[in-house]
């Protein structure tokens, strides 16, 4: 009986991960939208003259 038990919470747990890892994304990111800019802005006068 203990083996049986044993057997099946394997057998779920790695069908779960399994689900888990194939099944569509579950984020609520917008496919479009506006993306703020987080970088810091290029001046030219700052940069290395070669």
């Amino acid at each position: 009986m203990a083996i049986s038990k044993m057997l099946a919470n394997i057998t779920q747990f790695v069908s779960e991960a399994f689900m888990r890892i194939f099944s569509p994304t579950d984020d609520a990111y917008p496919m479009i939208g506006f993306q703020p800019f987080t970088g810091i802005p290029y001046k030219e006068r700052n940069a290395a003259s070669w």
